[in-house]
């Protein structure tokens, strides 16, 4: 595992402390990493979501419903 040196603002670093300080994480390291996961499990159901949308626009339509879409997207979401 790479180590790296980061700042954090006050804000941000008292936010950190909290949660370890709760008992939510064990250190600020695998909270960042577990943040860092998060949002790119969040790229990814962007990106699907923008493909279905750049699909549809280059089409002219699309056949799905928004209802279907809402529905796939929200099973993505969901893993």
């Amino acid at each position: 595992m790479s180590r790296q040196s980061i700042s954090f603002t006050k804000p941000n670093d008292e936010w950190l402390k909290a949660q370890v300080d709760n008992k939510e994480y064990s250190s600020k390291s695998e909270l960042v990493n577990d943040l860092i996961r998060q949002a790119r499990k969040q790229q990814v159901q962007i990106d699907w979501i923008r493909a279905k949308i750049e699909k549809a626009e280059n089409s002219g339509f699309t056949s799905d419903s928004k209802e279907s879409i809402l529905a796939q997207s929200k099973s993505l979401l969901n893993g």
